[in-house]
């Protein structure tokens, strides 16, 4: 839970950030001492405990229960902001609000940004700070976040566990987050070893957009999303494209961290 910084007069109205994802919410802003805060709920969670629906249709957060106090702007953006309609708030496009926190989070100026979100993966082009070109990868949850989940809970792991295997990758052939499922399964069954089954995921996760990214340039290349948390997958990713891959600090962040700078 977010430290509200108190003053006289009661708690500092300040601006906060708010990205909702298909996965997890997270929420950025910065205390007195200009400070980043960051926290991050389960997106069902989140919608269950810390909201409400408005006669309009919008859906009210509160900011007190989250320990926020009275935000005086709220910038929102991520797969969820169109349903949930946060009353009050601002919204960005997701793609522009990861932009901007990365140029915050590392002062580069052109990049091409990965983003591995929970449903899809996005690949954009920046160029002195601005969005020449993307695309995203959303026709199959194989290649996302929830993929990785979903294939750690198969193999017993957690997402730590699963984040350390990269070498000597088991195939994974299926193109299907379900026949994926049904492979790994096979693939237990034959003794295929946890660990190579987990670096078969990871590979896969690379493999099935590595192709989307060579299609841009590729001389500074930054990856933000939850997923840039796992060494397997940028080391699997960097091997593949011969390239060093830059992980700012809390890439998991980096839309919450866009809106506070948009």
């Amino acid at each position: 839970m977010f430290i509200k910084p108190k003053f006289e007069n009661g708690y500092v109205e300040m601006k906060v950030g708010i990205d909702i994802g298909s996965r997890f919410v997270k929420i950025a802003r910065k205390g007195e001492d200009d400070e980043l805060q960051l926290v991050k709920y389960d997106s069902g969670e989140f919608y269950r405990k810390y909201g409400s629906n408005s006669e309009s249709g919008e859906f009210i957060i509160n900011m007190e229960l989250l320990g926020i106090g009275k935000p005086a702007e709220i910038i929102a953006t991520g797969y969820g902001r169109e349903r949930a309609k946060l009353a009050g708030a601002k919204e960005i496009p997701e793609i522009q609000a990861h932009i901007d926190g990365v140029v915050y989070l590392t002062d580069l100026n052109n990049f091409t940004i990965i983003d591995f979100g929970g449903q899809d993966t996005k690949i954009a082009r920046v160029e002195n700070k601005r969005l020449i070109n993307f695309i995203t990868s959303d026709r199959c949850a194989a290649s996302t976040g929830r993929f990785i989940e979903n294939m750690a809970q198969i193999l017993g792991l957690s997402l730590e566990q699963m984040a350390r295997y990269y070498e000597n990758p088991e195939p994974i052939s299926a193109t299907c987050a379900v026949f994926a499922e049904t492979e790994i399964l096979e693939k237990i069954s034959r003794g295929i070893s946890t660990e190579r089954i987990a670096a078969g995921v990871n590979y896969s996760v690379v493999n099935r957009f590595s192709s989307l990214i060579e299609r841009f340039p590729l001389d500074t290349l930054v990856a933000t999303g939850g997923v840039a948390l796992s060494e397997a997958v940028i080391k699997l990713l960097e091997n593949k494209l011969e390239t060093e891959v830059i992980v700012p600090p809390h890439p998991q962040f980096a839309g919450a961290i866009g809106c506070l700078n948009y």
